[in-house]
C-alpha cells in the first residue's frame, strides 16, 4: 500500500530542492512515493535530481506554465500510479520535514475521516512562525481588514486578525479554511470530487481555490501544530519579486471574480476591484522604486 504521493515542483531552487528531497526520502512510519517537476529550471535541478536521487520519479516541464500546472502533472501521474497513493502531499521545495513529520501527519489525517486537508506548523529559519500555514478565506471584508493595514494593527482582533488568524494560539490545533500549499496534504477521495488545480492560477492562489472547492463538497480542512516543518520561503520568487507582486494581485482577482463576484452587486464588484488594482499598483511602485533607486550605502 502506498500511503502518500509527494510532488515537489521546482524552479531555479537546486540547492534547496537537494535539501528537501534528502529530508523527504529520509522520512519513517510511512510509504511514500515522489514526483518533482521541475519548471523548466536553468540552473541544473533536473541534471542533480536525476543524479542524485534515481529513486525520484522526474517531470520535465517544456515551459514554466505556473505552479498549478506543474502540480497537475505530478497528481496526474499518480491518478496512474500503481498503487495509488491514499493521500497526496504538495510540497514546497524550500521546506524540510522532519524524519516523522509526513507519518504523523498520515496519522492524523487517517484519525479524521471527515477532513479532506491537513497542513502542518510552519516556521521560518529564525523560528517565526509562517503565517500563511493557516488562513481564512479572502472574502472582500476579510481582504478590506488585510489591504487597509487593519489585520497588521490589530493582529489579536477576532474581526481585523482573519487573514492570517493571528487571533488564535499557533500550538492550538484548529479547523481553518485553507493551509498552505507549501506542505497540503489532501486525502485522494477529496482530490478526486473536485478535480485538479485551477490552472488560471499561475503562483498564487491556487492552494486557497482548492481548499475552497474541497470544503464546499463537506470536507473539513485542519491545521495540526504538532508536526513543525522549516519554511525558508521566497526563495525562487526573490528573484522576480515584481512578477510575484504581478502574480498576487492577479490571483486576488481570480478568486474574487470566481468565488465571490457572482453573488455580489455591481457596485461592490466594482469598489472590490478597484481596490485590488489600487494596492496592485502602489505595491509595484514601491518595488520598482525599491529596486531601481541607487543604494545610499557608504
Amino acid at each position: 500500500m502506498l500511503d502518500v504521493g509527494v510532488i515537489i515542483v521546482s524552479y531555479n531552487v537546486a540547492g534547496l530542492l537537494r535539501k528537501c528531497l534528502r529530508s523527504v526520502l529520509a522520512s519513517r512510519g510511512t510509504n511514500l512515493a515522489v514526483c518533482v517537476v521541475d519548471n523548466c529550471s536553468t540552473d541544473g535541478s533536473a541534471e542533480m535530481v536525476a543524479a542524485e536521487f534515481p529513486e525520484v520519479h522526474l517531470i520535465l516541464s517544456p515551459e514554466n506554465r505556473g505552479y498549478s500546472a506543474a502540480n497537475n502533472l505530478g497528481i496526474r501521474y499518480f491518478q496512474t500510479h500503481s498503487p495509488a497513493p491514499r493521500y497526496i502531499l504538495l510540497l514546497n521545495p524550500d521546506t524540510e520535514v522532519p524524519p516523522d513529520g509526513i507519518a504523523r501527519m498520515v496519522a492524523y489525517l487517517d484519525s479524521h475521516p471527515e477532513a479532506g486537508v491537513a497542513g502542518p506548523k510552519l516556521v521560518r529559519p529564525d523560528g517565526s512562525l509562517d503565517l500563511a500555514c493557516r488562513r481564512s478565506f479572502p472574502t472582500p471584508e476579510v481582504s478590506f481588514y488585510r489591504m487597509v493595514g487593519l489585520s497588521r494593527l490589530f493582529p489579536k482582533s477576532r474581526r481585523f486578525g482573519r487573514y492570517n488568524l493571528t487571533y488564535l494560539d499557533p500550538d492550538i490545533e484548529t479547523e481553518v479554511d485553507s493551509v498552505v500549499g507549501a506542505f497540503m496534504l489532501i486525502r485522494r477521495e477529496a482530490l478526486d470530487e473536485v478535480g485538479l488545480m485551477d490552472e488560471d492560477f499561475f503562483l498564487y492562489g491556487e492552494d486557497l481555490d482548492l481548499a475552497f472547492r474541497i470544503k464546499a463538497r463537506g470536507w473539513k480542512v485542519l491545521y495540526y501544530p504538532k508536526v513543525v516543518v522549516l519554511h525558508h520561503k521566497g526563495e525562487s520568487t526573490r528573484r522576480s519579486r515584481l512578477r510575484s507582486i504581478r502574480e498576487f494581485y492577479r490571483a486576488m482577482l481570480i478568486f474574487y471574480r470566481k468565488h465571490y463576484a457572482p453573488t455580489n452587486p455591481r457596485p461592490i464588484r466594482w469598489l472590490v476591484t478597484a481596490g485590488i488594482y489600487a494596492r496592485w499598483a502602489a505595491a509595484y511602485a514601491l518595488a520598482w522604486t525599491q529596486l531601481h533607486l541607487p543604494s545610499r550605502k557608504p
